[in-house]
């Protein structure tokens, strides 16, 4: 008798795809001479100051584990983070846990509030992880498609019609990866209107938080009637270049990040300890590097969506993250169609939109956390991809 291990595989695991974003990087990966523009991941270095402090952790010999939810210090540095930027008051005891990134503190949280059947509602299109983990958690996934005509906001009416007996949370994915789209004050108090007579709790995944351009971030948690019912998840990756270190958090209702400990407690026990020590430095004499590194990504913000607009390919204008969206309807093919043939025929390498959802179809995701060098050079090969399909 020949022994298959694939007969003890949990279903839930193998029903769920492989990351869209992960296929075609991994495909580039065993190229020659390829300009990536497909993952979000800054191409800025995490800046000395914070380095520095992270190796002296190491020097100074803290090299254990830390409480589970993270080091004191780190929590009460998060609480006065989010006062001074969010007006939002959190205790660093009893409300905020640093977790291994903000995906971990998604899967936490989602695995802490979902009993089987409980709905899950996530616009779309957004980062590929919600819908696995809803699912992983025993969670129905209820996609929430949201349009570029509404510049991929989230709308009440959208939000009134998704809503069941069921629905247990609503995710926010703002500002959103992959469209930029980005949620103001107002959007998001008509939001907080539909949400108010109901035991609907949010997730607010504001790991760009600091990256928006034109506007100041506005957390739903600084509503009235949304603090309570509100778990807010960031990060250090995308702000301070961080990404390596992989450190998260999230704030939020003491008795829903107890729970959420516990899950952390088993699975994980703490997050990396010399990376809390950097984050510590990041919060308290971070704030200038982030302002050079978003007026960095606002010029090739600006430089990515003109290059679109002027080879014909309408590309909606991110006000938030560092992605652009661009529409390739008029090339008659496929979002996959598209991104397998430019890898192949240009040695581009960009996401396709389904990876967000299906209503991501023709559209495709690029980053401009590259450099200016590989942003227009990118844009040269697509543009003389484009002429070639004409």
């Amino acid at each position: 008798m020949t022994f298959n291990p694939e007969l003890f595989l949990s279903q839930s695991v193998t029903n769920i795809p492989p990351s869209g974003i992960r296929k075609f990087f991994d495909i580039a990966a065993e190229m020659d001479n390829v300009i990536s523009l497909g993952v979000g991941e800054p191409d800025f270095v995490t800046p000395w100051h914070i380095r520095h402090e992270g190796v002296y952790s190491l020097e100074k010999g803290h090299t254990h584990y830390t409480s589970n939810r993270g080091l004191m210090e780190l929590r009460e540095e998060i609480s006065k983070y989010m006062k001074r930027r969010f007006r939002l008051n959190y205790d660093a005891a009893t409300q905020t846990i640093v977790t291994v990134g903000g995906s971990e503190a998604i899967d936490i949280f989602l695995r802490t509030v979902l009993n089987p059947g409980d709905e899950v509602l996530i616009p779309e299109p957004s980062f590929v992880c919600y819908k696995p983990i809803t699912q992983l958690s025993g969670g129905v996934a209820v996609p929430l498609l949201t349009k570029a005509e509404d510049n991929f906001k989230l709308t009440p009416d959208v939000l009134k019609a998704a809503i069941t007996p069921k629905t247990k949370v609503l995710v926010l994915p703002y500002p959103n990866n992959p469209t930029g789209a980005i949620m103001t004050k107002s959007d998001l108090e008509k939001i907080a209107e539909v949400l108010r007579d109901t035991n609907i709790l949010v997730l607010s995944d504001e790991i760009y938080s600091e990256l928006t351009y034109g506007m100041k971030h506005v957390s739903i948690a600084e509503l009235d009637g949304m603090y309570e019912r509100t778990v807010v998840v960031s990060g250090f990756s995308k702000a301070y270049a961080m990404t390596g270190w992989r450190l998260g958090y999230a704030c939020g209702h003491p008795a829903i990040i107890t729970q959420m400990t516990k899950v952390h407690q088993y699975a994980i026990m703490s997050a990396p300890t010399t990376a809390q020590y950097a984050a510590i430095e990041a919060l308290k004499n971070g704030d200038d590097d982030i302002e050079v590194m978003r007026d960095e990504y606002d010029n090739r913000r600006k430089i990515i969506v003109k290059g679109f607009n002027d080879m014909g390919l309408d590309c909606f204008e991110p006000q938030g993250a560092f992605y652009a969206f661009p529409s390739i309807k008029s090339t008659g093919l496929s979002s996959n169609d598209f991104c397998e043939k430019l890898l192949y025929d240009m040695k581009v390498a960009v996401i396709p939109g389904t990876a967000f959802g299906e209503c991501g179809e023709g559209h495709i995701r690029c980053s401009y956390a590259y450099s200016l060098n590989s942003i227009n050079e990118a844009l040269n090969r697509i543009e003389t991809f484009i002429k070639k399909l004409k």
